[in-house]
């Protein structure tokens, strides 16, 4: 055998085999070598050129027939546009609230009646504090069960993701406790401790549980669990145990979480895939390898 052969490359090695010996099969040991994959790619590359800026802008090319399919296909874009101008000149005109003021906050104002009511009845307070508690425990013994019993990690790696931003973006910024806040000790975390108000990992990790019902066709037990969620958001509100952003911003980190979590997933079954047949095609062919030299 040639001095010259590169012995890193098992493609070039079954090659000079196989001129050496006619008897040697000439196909590779997998179709998904990560020798030819890579000067496949580095080939691809090479052909590819920068593409040029078009000739003249897009809007140009639009006719009265294209205006008129997005308005009817599209109306929620459109809402969407206009919006954008409203909160413009809203937001442009509006006064700001002095820092001797307290925060102005929507969802306390609409639930300010029940708030009042709520307050008045301290033990109506701890029963609600002890069914939403109860709520959480369902919500963690399912994510748990997912991963424990089914065997799936998308939904507790979700809530890994979700509770360690939510950490950060909590101590980073923290936000007065309101003055209206009515504690008790059933409510979770148990014991009137402190905990970070933005942004809520309440609704964050039932979304995130809901979420994976519906990719188990799981649908009954998932509108059970956004109608609870949705109830659960309501009496922190009334209590003043969150401001509204942190339960709106509690929805979308639990898409977002549960999101990237699945493309963490993938991820990793990816290169799991390509290190498990490079490590095979290599060992495939130091055994030809051997057997030729033998």
């Amino acid at each position: 055998m040639s001095g010259k052969t590169n012995l890193l490359n098992p493609c070039t090695l079954r090659s000079t085999m196989t001129k050496e010996d006619p008897k040697m099969p000439t196909e590779p040991s997998s179709d998904n070598c990560s020798h030819c994959l890579l000067n496949r790619d580095m080939s691809k590359n090479k052909k590819t050129t920068t593409s040029s800026f078009p000739s003249k802008p897009s809007f140009m090319n639009w006719s009265m027939k294209d205006m008129i399919h997005v308005l009817r296909y599209h109306s929620i874009l459109c809402a969407f546009a206009l919006s954008l101008f409203f909160f413009m000149g809203v937001e442009y005109t509006l006064n700001m609230i002095p820092p001797s003021s307290p925060p102005f906050d929507i969802g306390f104002r609409l639930t300010q009646r029940l708030h009042h009511q709520l307050a008045s009845r301290p033990a109506l307070n701890t029963l609600l504090a002890g069914l939403n508690t109860v709520f959480v425990g369902m919500q963690t013994t399912y994510i748990l069960w997912t991963w424990l019993v089914e065997g799936r990690s998308r939904a507790t790696i979700s809530t890994l993701f979700m509770f360690t931003c939510r950490g950060i973006l909590g101590y980073s910024t923290q936000l007065p406790l309101p003055q209206e806040f009515l504690g008790s000790g059933a409510d979770f975390p148990v014991g009137n401790v402190s905990f970070f108000l933005f942004f809520s990992g309440h609704v964050a990790g039932s979304v995130i549980a809901s979420l994976d019902m519906r990719r188990m066709q799981r649908h009954e037990l998932a509108w059970t669990f956004d109608m609870l969620n949705l109830l659960q958001g309501v009496r922190l509100l009334v209590t003043r145990g969150h401001y509204t952003i942190d339960l709106a911003v509690g929805v979308g980190a639990g898409v977002l979480f549960d999101s990237l979590a699945g493309k963490y997933e993938e991820s990793k079954k990816i290169s799991d895939h390509l290190y498990n047949t490079t490590d095979c095609s290599c060992a495939d062919d130091a055994t030809a390898a051997v057997q030729y030299k033998q």
